[in-house]
């Protein structure tokens, strides 16, 4: 193996599929997928390549300070790929503590352990860092996040992306750390846990339950295909220049109400339902507090300094994704009863978790 990429975070939605991508796109890089299997976290996700020769899956928690001190010591890795984090905001409003401790606290003690461990010694080394769009805060009806847009994060969540956000910028500045971010928008594909707008959605239509729907639907998000936000991370990963910054979007905005239609119809026509019936099922209820009107990325960096574009038109992933929740039910049952969680202690332990 010419190259150890400790990614973080990679048993949940996006860092499965990074890892997946990378394990199979470069045989020659050995991956090691640290994650701590908290209730987003599923190795269930990577069945397919758990015994792949280039693949260790190590169970961690970055705001363990010396258990990552431990990894780096004996797995040595070249490079970091850094998405563990927690990132749903409706928890985040219920409970900001265990996003500051993983987003802002875990983030510092990778950065410091990259920085201990590389020793200013940085040739082919990297700390490659996700971050989100909500970093910098709502939208009017007009204009795109770019790059230089100033941050005004509006939850607990995207305050802590944020507080990482300036951390990764921080030890570049001041110890020269080879670093690279990314601004992505909001992703859907398959395995993404079933509290998220899409799978939620398809899981309540699949049993015929209420689909709640904040404030009038009228929040609009800009929404891209995690295959392509994973092809755009292995091209930053490459190709991407230390001290950079890149948005990546789906150009793809869509109403909170008018994706749940389209996603009703495209159900109904699979299942043969009634024109009409899972439409029906949408249930308004209480706006969230502080909910940001509108997130939209402007990634014309990213495409005219490396070329990367999205493949996957959003009725063309939408439709691939309905069709995967509607023939994995039994994954989709594993994560609503939390069976999945014992996966990884039938897998590596054959004890209770």
């Amino acid at each position: 193996m010419n190259k150890t990429i400790l990614i973080s975070g990679g048993a949940g939605f996006i860092g499965s599929h990074v890892v997946r991508h990378f394990v199979k796109s470069y045989p020659e890089y050995r991956i090691i997928n640290l994650d701590l299997l908290t209730y987003a976290g599923n190795l269930e996700n990577l069945k397919d390549i758990e015994k792949e020769k280039n693949y260790l899956f190590v169970r961690g928690d970055i705001r363990n300070r010396e258990e990552m001190k431990r990894l780096f010591e004996e797995h040595r890795p070249d490079a970091v790929i850094h998405l563990a984090a927690e990132s749903h905001v409706d928890r985040s409003i219920s409970d900001p503590t265990e996003f500051i401790s993983t987003n802002v606290v875990g983030t510092g003690n990778l950065l410091t352990l990259a920085r201990d461990y590389w020793k200013g010694s940085y040739e082919g080394k990297l700390f490659y860092h996700i971050s989100t769009d909500e970093v910098f805060g709502s939208l009017g009806r007009e204009g795109k996040f770019r790059e230089d847009t100033p941050y005004d994060p509006k939850s607990p969540y995207s305050a802590s992306k944020a507080g990482a956000d300036h951390l990764v910028r921080a030890f570049a500045h001041t110890y020269g750390l080879p670093a690279v971010i990314s601004n992505c928008s909001n992703n859907y594909g398959p395995y993404q846990f079933p509290e998220k707008l899409i799978p939620l959605a398809i899981y309540r239509i699949m049993n015929g339950e209420e689909i709640p729907v904040y404030g009038k639907g009228e929040n609009i998000r800009d929404w891209l295909y995690v295959e392509d936000h994973a092809r755009a991370i292995d091209l930053l990963f490459h190709r991407g220049q230390p001290g950079e910054t890149y948005n990546i979007g789906g150009y793809n905005e869509w109403k909170n109400i008018d994706l749940l239609r389209l996603l009703c119809r495209l159900a109904d026509e699979r299942l043969g339902n009634d024109p009409g019936s899972s439409e029906r099922l949408i249930s308004f209820v209480k706006d969230r507090a502080g909910h940001d009107l509108r997130y939209a990325i402007d990634a014309e960096k990213i495409r005219k300094e490396l070329g990367w574009e999205p493949r996957v038109s959003f009725q063309e992933g939408l439709a691939k994704t309905l069709d995967w929740y509607l023939s994995h039910r039994e994954w989709l049952d594993h994560v609503i009863t939390g069976e999945y969680r014992q996966y990884y202690n039938r897998q590596y332990y054959d004890r209770p978790f």
